[in-house]
């Protein structure tokens, strides 16, 4: 069994928004390149993308909204949100592709050939079941979610983020889903987009006390993660979780160009390690992790490099 698989190739490369968009064409390449200079390579077995079939995105999405994407896909223009997420020529098979490669990821967990893995471009966290949100088109996580719940039938789920922005997405998917473990670190909402997941939100219904948001204030540093750490991982470990899902956003390093953080790579790392002693304790070893936002090319193959580095 190979410890860990990455997803890497121009496939991953294709979801990008053009060259003057935050989410565009360079950050799949920044992160190979120093993926490839740590001698990563050869450390971990590398996976081609995989395009998922519309059954599979329908897990997670309405049947309409998947329509929607192919029609604009086909167009190449306009917007799949309110003004965040343009459409562009192929994006429906751009995304599928995002989607495909986390879900082969899983299925290589899920079947023991290996045990933890790595998608650079995913964790697209913002989409909602039936639109796109903030540069997400398919909610990959979510997708993730629905298979492990419908198709191995789970009951015991972690999704761990730690992306700048707040996973609202994922959280209003599975508010009342007493299945789904979520644990979210991300800048207040009251200074960033979306504006969503304070600390009173702890879920729903038979939910509730299933979900963890902790909002760091503008400018927290890798010492202010450390504390808020201690209480997420108190609550992955009554949890005890068979799986963690892991959104590595970049974004919460010091200089992105969009957020307000101040965390080094060592705070991937850290949370990184954390998991995979909580994962090796409870769930086999079993975590994907997913890239997520990051808008400063250095600070994401950094973030991500550190990562991959701790699963190995």
């Amino acid at each position: 069994m190979h410890k860990v698989c990455v997803y890497a190739g121009e496939a991953l490369a294709r979801y990008s928004f053009g060259k003057d968009h935050p989410f565009g064409p360079l950050r799949y390449g920044a992160f190979y390149d120093e993926f490839l200079k740590r001698g990563l390579d050869r450390r971990t077995l590398i996976c081609k993308p995989v395009i998922a079939d519309q059954q599979a995105i329908e897990r997670f999405h309405t049947h309409d909204y998947v329509e929607k994407v192919k029609a604009f896909s086909e167009l190449g223009q306009g917007y799949l949100d309110n003004g965040d997420t343009p459409a562009f020529i192929g994006v429906y098979e751009a995304s599928a592709t995002v989607v495909g490669s986390t879900l082969a990821a899983l299925d290589k967990i899920m079947s023991g050939e290996c045990q933890r893995a790595f998608v650079p471009i995913a964790g697209l966290h913002h989409a909602r079941r039936d639109t796109a949100a903030g540069f997400c088109v398919f909610n990959d996580c979510g997708i993730a979610i629905e298979t492990l719940l419908q198709q191995y039938e789970l009951g015991r789920i972690a999704y761990v983020d730690i992306d700048a922005h707040h996973g609202d997405g994922v959280l209003y998917s599975f508010n009342d889903d007493p299945r789904v473990f979520i644990v979210d670190l991300h800048e207040d909402g009251h200074f960033l987009y979306p504006g969503t997941g304070f600390a009173n939100e702890t879920g729903k219904g038979a939910a509730t006390g299933t979900k963890l948001n902790i909002p760091m204030p503008v400018g927290a540093d890798d010492a202010q993660l450390t504390t808020a750490w201690q209480q997420a991982e108190t609550f992955l470990r009554e949890a005890q979780p068979e799986i963690i899902l892991l959104q590595c956003g970049a974004d919460s390093l010091a200089g992105d160009p969009i957020t307000h953080m101040a965390y080094s790579e060592q705070s991937h790392a850290s949370v990184t390690k954390q998991l995979c002693r909580i994962a090796d304790e409870f769930c086999e070893g079993r975590i994907l992790a997913m890239g997520g936002g990051g808008y400063n090319l250095n600070n994401l193959a950094k973030a991500w490099c550190a990562v991959v580095e701790a699963l190995v």
